[in-house]
């Protein structure tokens, strides 16, 4: 397990140095010079051709990313273009944490109601409750979040009046609630759908008709052979539902009026300002490797034959 923990962190600077690499040069040789959106519409050619040749963006690529590179090793990403006389992780500090609360709130709703509900529908096949389950999910997983967002304001605060629409308080704040199940909803149908099949799967196997065979409690076999065994796929698309809620952020964000990355990336993106889009970048492919390297290191507690490096795979 050490040599496969070794391996992936070896891997890891490798990754994050293509993602950087490919993204510099496109914020380099992309549509729209860094200087002459820096200076504005009215710019004087001879002044940008000076501030270019001060910033050393004549120089060639390589040597530009060699820059880069050093200055973010010192956790210098840059100054904001669109915010004048403001540092990259000045803007980022606390936007982050704002969106790292959102999505762990999310996070929560879709694991807290996904793995249930999948593993009620499983243990109920053929019912009435097996159906109603799997159609809600088809439907909670095929509605986009910019009709879901919509759909729960109109429900929660216009004609219920029980919740607020837009800004933030933090985790412990009711503004928190509904872009929270905005972003969750899709991870519960998700979530649902893959525990039910894989509960399915586990229940059909031998060791689970032997252990009831030798009388063990319904709850013993369901939590010991069957969930267990069950969740080992589920908590490996938790991490590429991590990507899917960076990518709702964007729209949640800007929707209920939050001060999080994701609002900063339409800002960015739309004001062309690179060092912001390139850190976002890099921070989000970090935070992503770092997160599936946890979930890989969480098989062996699931399933003790599983030992990654070692004498053993999974089946």
């Amino acid at each position: 397990m050490g040599t496969y923990i070794a391996r992936r962190l070896i891997w890891t600077p490798f990754l994050l140095l293509m993602v950087t690499f490919v993204t510099f040069a496109l914020g380099r040789f992309g549509p729209g010079d860094p200087v002459e959106i820096l200076m504005g519409q009215y710019s004087n050619p001879e002044v940008v051709q000076r501030i270019r040749e001060q910033k050393g963006l004549d120089d060639n690529i390589f040597s530009q990313y060699g820059r880069y590179l050093s200055d973010i090793s010192r956790g210098d990403f840059g100054e904001s273009i669109k915010y004048r006389g403001r540092s990259v992780g000045e803007l980022l500090e606390k936007r982050m944490w704002v969106s790292a609360q959102l999505a762990m709130a999310a996070l929560a709703i879709s694991v807290s109601l996904g793995i249930p509900a999948g593993v009620f529908a499983a243990l109920r096949q053929g019912t009435w409750w097996d159906t109603a389950t799997v159609v809600t999910t088809l439907i909670g997983q095929s509605m986009p979040v910019f009709l879901t967002a919509p759909a729960v304001l109109i429900i929660f605060a216009l004609k219920l009046d029980i919740l607020p629409t837009h800004g933030w308080g933090g985790f412990f704040d009711t503004r928190i609630i509904l872009p929270a199940l905005v972003m969750g909803i899709p991870g519960v149908a998700i979530l649902a759908r893959l525990t039910r099949a894989s509960t399915l799967d586990v229940v059909s196997q031998d060791y689970v008709r032997t252990a009831r065979a030798k009388g063990l409690p319904e709850f013993t076999v369901r939590r010991r052979h069957i969930l267990r065994n069950a969740l080992i796929p589920v908590i490996t698309t938790l991490g590429f539902s991590l990507a899917g809620l960076a990518s709702g952020a964007v729209i949640v964000e800007g929707f209920f009026g939050i001060p999080g990355v994701g609002l900063l990336a339409i800002e960015s993106l739309f004001s062309r300002d690179y060092p912001v889009i390139m850190a976002l970048t890099l921070l989000g492919t970090t935070f992503f490797v770092l997160a599936n390297l946890l979930i890989d290191l969480a098989y062996p507690f699931l399933d003790p034959r599983i030992r990654l490096g070692g004498d053993y795979v999974a089946g």
